[in-house]
């Protein structure tokens, strides 16, 4: 079936951007007015450092600026991902990406300014009652002292902010847009064309031959363009490594964990925990090769159900109500907002042609989340729903209890309140579910969730390690070199199961991967996450979560997971969810 046409999709599955602007003259008019407001921008450097009022008006007219030129961005971006190959759009989001420039470039005197005020200065500043909406955003440009570089420096940082994303935008566009995948026959032996959207259906298929033909139709596009894509993902890594350099990081593993002041010896943890977990891996893994009859479980062969004949398709009007049901203990205010994500169309449901691929919420301050689906009516895309929703429901507590400077969460906190509304929906199914086939069933996805997003997540999060480690000593990223790392590192976290040449292109096909040292966040997310639901549902933690999910981006993310009893400095949550990954195995293999 041919993907519809934008046009095609009716409007109550779609978002309504007019609760950011009402039209696009609204946007042009917002633009405008956006410009203006950085304009104002310049005439502040140099004044900083005079008064406690002068650094609070500073900052004051920098952040107006911000909010007004972010809302416009937001808005193009929305419009450009539901048909990224409209040029309407496309015009529109580059004038908001080039204005995001104009602001970072004409705000680049500001840490700079800042840090030239004398520290103990500075600090009986950040104390003043009037800069109290400040005081942590004025302590983290304090933190960085070591690695800020003067104003002009700053300043074309700044101004090259638009040319780094040259890869990342050159993969959408390939992979979004100009890739087109072959036809492969169904199940029932119906020619269908492969999509982005539904690749991920059928490598779930009961028939071995459906996965094969996905597996390698799908893989096979990518590997048409393998020499490109490696050629894109090495200027991304350049350009980290550059911008490494130049702040004075050891590594680009350090300088991205900087941003959110978490250790490195966090991520160093997380994979030495999973390495430990790596034998239960390969006890699943065998258990899934022995439930499937197969002789050798191929890469092909990992997503598919290993309890099979059980009808789990979940229309969406289903999902909604399930995710309804299991996020019930949170409270009431939760519930009203989940109603209102689906009455008031938060929510962009289903795929077409030139939408961008995948899942993601997107935050708006003032206004309320946008969540970005692509639905095919699988478990796995209930849990999608719920998984994105816990991010909305993270933005809009964190957006009404915060102001615009500190409203924006960190990337490492990101994925935990999703991840908690996942752990939430396998825990109300199993609550809910006696029949053993059934509940194998509902165990064989929590099982997944485990091995895609904590050991698949930290195996993407060792790759990228290496790839910057390699360039940055002088290593060239080719496609050869890029292949035999994530080979290496699929025979060590797959043992057991039969790695083929295909495989080894997967990498190329990661989106996350050109906005680096992201992914580890999953999985500490979810081991986070796992703790956290433990805690709503058998000590009443409901309370001290949503206390969490209101903190915004008012202190680093390690204090704030603090508020919802998560410490990420010990190993003992990923340890805990490795016993827990165990105990699913444990009941698992004992129903099969």
């Amino acid at each position: 079936m041919e993907l519809k046409k934008r046009s095609d999709v009716e409007s109550r599955f779609t978002w309504d951007f007019t609760d950011i602007f009402a039209s696009d003259a609204a946007w042009e008019e917002a633009y405008r007015e956006a410009e203006a407001a950085i304009e104002r921008i310049a005439p502040v450097q140099g004044t900083l450092g005079e008064s406690v009022e002068a650094m609070k008006q500073g900052l004051d007219i920098y952040y107006a600026a911000a909010e007004k030129a972010e809302l416009v961005y937001v808005y193009s971006m929305l419009r450009l991902n539901v048909d990224n190959g409209d040029p309407v759009y496309q015009t529109m989001n580059g004038r908001a990406m080039t204005l995001l420039v104009k602001l970072s470039t004409v705000g680049a005197f500001l840490e700079p300014e800042i840090l030239s005020i004398d520290g103990a200065r500075l600090a009986d500043m950040m104390n003043d009652p009037a800069l109290a909406t400040y005081r942590h955003t004025l302590a983290n440009i304090e933190r960085s002292r070591a690695h800020t570089k003067s104003a002009e420096i700053e300043q074309l940082l700044a101004m090259m902010s638009d040319m780094n994303e040259t890869a990342g935008n050159a993969f959408t566009m390939l992979e979004s847009v100009d890739m087109t995948f072959p036809k492969i026959r169904d199940e029932q032996g119906e020619e269908v064309t492969l999509t982005h959207g539904n690749f991920g259906v059928y490598r779930e298929s009961a028939d071995q031959r459906v996965r094969k033909d996905s597996f390698e139709g799908y893989f096979g596009e990518f590997k048409k363009y393998i020499n490109t894509l490696a050629a894109l993902y090495a200027g991304n890594v350049k350009k980290d490594n550059f911008a490494t350099r130049v702040r004075g990081f050891a590594s680009s593993c350090e300088a991205a964990l900087f941003g959110n002041n978490v250790p490195v010896s966090v991520y160093d943890q997380l994979t030495e925990a999973i390495h430990g977990g790596l034998p239960i891996m390969r006890r699943y893994l065998d258990l899934r090769r022995r439930v499937l009859g197969l002789d050798e479980l191929n890469m092909y062969d990992l997503y598919c159900p290993m309890v099979k004949e059980i009808d789990m398709t979940v229309p969406y009007e289903d999902a909604k109500e399930l995710v309804k049901k299991a996020t019930l203990p949170l409270g009431e205010e939760y519930q009203k907002l989940l109603d209102r994500a689906f009455s008031e169309r938060w929510i962009d449901v289903y795929e077409n042609k030139g939408k961008t691929t995948g899942a993601y919420s997107c935050g708006v301050h003032g206004v309320h989340p946008y969540v970005l689906l692509n639905y095919t009516d699988t478990l796995d895309d209930a849990f999608t729903l719920a998984h994105e929703l816990g991010h909305a429901m993270h933005s809009y507590f964190s957006s009404a209890k915060q102001d615009y400077v500190n409203h924006d969460y960190r990337i490492l906190v990101a994925e935990v309140a999703s991840t908690v509304n996942e752990v939430l929906l396998t825990r109300y199914l199993l609550a809910n579910e006696t029949d053993p086939t059934r509940r194998a069933y509902i165990l064989n996805h929590f099982l997944e969730g485990f091995r895609t997003t904590v050991f698949r997540q930290t195996l993407f999060a060792e790759f990228e390690r290496e790839a910057h480690d390699l360039e940055m000593n002088g290593t060239p990223l080719t496609a050869e070199v890029l292949c035999g790392v994530y080979r290496k590192l699929n025979e060590l976290y797959y043992a057991g199961a039969t790695v083929n040449e295909l495989q080894d292109i997967e990498w190329a096909r990661i989106p996350h991967f050109y906005n680096a040292f992201y992914v580890y966040q999953y999985a500490t997310g979810f081991c986070s996450a796992v703790s956290i639901a433990k805690k709503i549902l058998e000590e009443n933690g409901a309370e001290d979560y949503l206390k969490f999910l209101s903190s915004g981006g008012s202190d680093y993310p390690l204090e704030e997971l603090k508020i919802a009893g998560v410490d990420l400095t010990k190993p003992d949550t990923v340890a805990a969810a490795m016993e827990e990954f165990d105990r699913a195995l444990c009941e698992l293999e004992a129903l099969l």
